[in-house]
């Protein structure tokens, strides 16, 4: 199978309602799916942490790299969705980027180890890499960079199709066509050599945005798993094609596998195993 049909079967196997709490069948098997296909490469830990009186897991892998001595690189997607939603793009996408990138880059390793990282509770408040984020820090873990997965396949080409908070839209296009990279101040030069490895090797377009203040001077870049790591002093970004911003399916029971592009996923992933190579 090539790269599209690879991410598809993983998508077909994701895009279930999987709340936690009111679809915990479906939240069942959409993480031994996960745990299942990353322990195809490698041995997967688990971080547990409690949630309202009851126990939940992020699921790890670690992939060595080329130069072991180097801090990893984490990437984390979450694998929960709010209630009612069957979460095609948010985030089945960003997990089936996730699984696909335990093969390839365990076939063609990074300069860095790479850790991948499937958290759990994020519809809740970024619960699950709030946990872990600060499980680091207490055991003074370092990082070379975080990269959540959030959202990665819808894509709309149609003039006034991309909104933003208030502000930005004088920056950027008014087309949902392209993906965007948003990261602390420390991920600048990150967020320059990602973007053009999205659109050299991606062929991808790709804008981004560096957030001071740990994005608290526009909240809406806070909205993944990389908001817990920028408050533990880690670099991190999101990767995203900007959720409601764009997507009319967001947190919708429409949120489906038939309104994915899968060409654009495709590319973003592409691109994105590309830029970890060379970090």
């Amino acid at each position: 199978m090539n790269l599209q049909e690879r991410l598809l079967q993983h998508l077909e196997h994701i895009v279930r309602e999987r709340d936690p709490f009111f679809a915990s069948a479906g939240h069942f098997y959409v993480k031994a799916y996960i745990q299942e296909q990353l322990a195809s490469w490698g041995t997967v830990e688990t971080h547990r942490f409690e949630f309202r009186g009851d126990s939940y897991e992020n699921l790890i892998l670690n992939l060595p790299g080329r130069d072991s001595a180097r801090p990893p690189i984490l990437i984390g997607a979450h694998y929960d969705t709010v209630p009612g939603s069957p979460g095609a793009d948010d985030n089945a996408t960003g997990v089936a980027m996730l699984l696909e990138l335990a093969q390839t880059l365990t076939a063609t390793p990074a300069r860095h180890p790479v850790r991948l990282v499937a958290f759990d509770l994020e519809e809740f408040g970024l619960v699950g890499s709030r946990a872990y984020a600060a499980a680091l820090r207490q055991q003074n873990q370092k990082l070379r960079l975080m990269l959540s997965l959030e959202m990665l396949g819808y894509c709309d080409s149609t003039p006034g199709s991309q909104h933003y908070p208030p502000g930005l839209r004088y920056f950027y296009p008014n087309r949902g066509n392209f993906i965007g990279l948003i990261g602390n101040w420390q991920t600048l030069p990150d967020l320059i050599h990602l973007s053009r490895q999205m659109q050299r090797v991606g062929q991808v377009p790709c804008e981004w945005l560096p957030a001071g203040q740990r994005g608290q001077i526009v909240p809406d870049t806070r909205r993944s798993d990389h908001a817990p790591f920028w408050d533990q002093g880690y670099r991190a970004l999101m990767v995203t094609d900007t959720a409601n911003l764009r997507n009319p399916h967001y947190h919708q029971s429409h949120d489906r596998l038939e309104t994915l592009d899968l060409n654009f996923l495709t590319g973003v992933c592409n691109g994105l195993i590309a830029g970890i190579r060379s970090l």
